[in-house]
């Protein structure tokens, strides 16, 4: 696990077992992602689709299908049987990221929004029963936290999407806004271009208060990983909101010495 990730702190803080298991979740997700996000542009959509293949292959042979052949699938099958990984949340992650293939721009919030769950509400199920949550309030906690950490990727990552020929933000909100897709491209704030990105931000922040309203007191200590996840990347969203909506020309960051001292808050906040 890589020290940069804005998740790196949160993994800190769970037990070893857990820390374990939630390491060879992201590597293999990880993984499956960078199958298609590291194919350029210009290469047949057949590469990324047989990639995908592979690992959909490959996820069979986690749950028993044969002998798993990468580091990612034979790092994964101990966990899967000892916190009973549901298969189904995988097979979620890997059809969510064939929708890159696919899509190049959402037309409506609704497309965007199972996108958002599939690629990150999905591995919000699988860590909540590494976790071991109990309530099934959990379950609603983590469906909008993964829909609020993809929607703040997004809108961090405006720039670099476009130059990949990628652009997420839903085309009727920009029709809403007065903006075009030629306005983002030319890299400057704007006045549509800021009412376009205040309204997802603000669009962002519901999804993070719905994640708290839903998050159930008992399993309180157990989600204290994906708490931290929450404050770094909600920190994330503020950042950009303070930088006047400049997601063009850099990266709304945390510092590390920041990321660490969210991650004791939380950590500290239920004992």
């Amino acid at each position: 696990m890589a020290r940069k990730t804005s998740f790196y702190y949160s993994f800190l803080v769970l037990p070893a077992d857990e820390r374990h298991a939630i390491v060879a979740v992201w590597d293999f997700c990880r993984a499956v992602d960078d199958a298609v996000d590291e194919a350029a542009t210009d290469q047949p959509i057949e590469i990324g689709r047989a990639a995908l293949d592979e690992w959909r292959s490959e996820l069979a042979r986690c749950y028993g299908a044969g002998a798993p052949s990468t580091p990612q699938g034979r790092a994964l099958v101990p966990f899967i049987k000892m916190f009973d990984l549901p298969r189904q949340a995988f097979e979620d992650v890997i059809d969510g990221v064939a929708m890159d293939l696919d899509c190049r721009s959402y037309e409506t919030f609704d497309d965007l929004l199972q996108y958002c769950r599939r690629v990150a509400s999905a591995v919000g199920m699988i860590c909540i029963r590494i976790f071991g949550c109990r309530n099934q309030a959990s379950t609603e906690y983590a469906l909008h936290l993964g829909i609020a950490l993809q929607l703040t990727n997004i809108l961090r990552d405006v720039g670099d999407d476009l130059t990949r020929g990628r652009m997420y933000l839903p085309l009727e909100d920009l029709r809403v806004a007065g903006c075009s897709r030629d306005d983002l491209a030319r890299r400057i704030v704007t006045e549509p271009v800021r009412r376009l990105l205040a309204f997802e931000c603000e669009r962002t922040h519901e999804f993070y208060r719905r994640a708290i309203a839903a998050r159930p007191d008992e399993d309180r200590k157990r989600l204290v990983c994906a708490e931290i996840m929450r404050a770094v990347y909600a920190e994330t969203l503020t950042r950009i909101e303070r930088s006047g909506y400049d997601v063009f020309t850099g990266h709304a960051r945390v510092p590390r010495p920041r990321q660490a001292l969210i991650a004791l808050r939380q950590w500290l906040w239920p004992r």
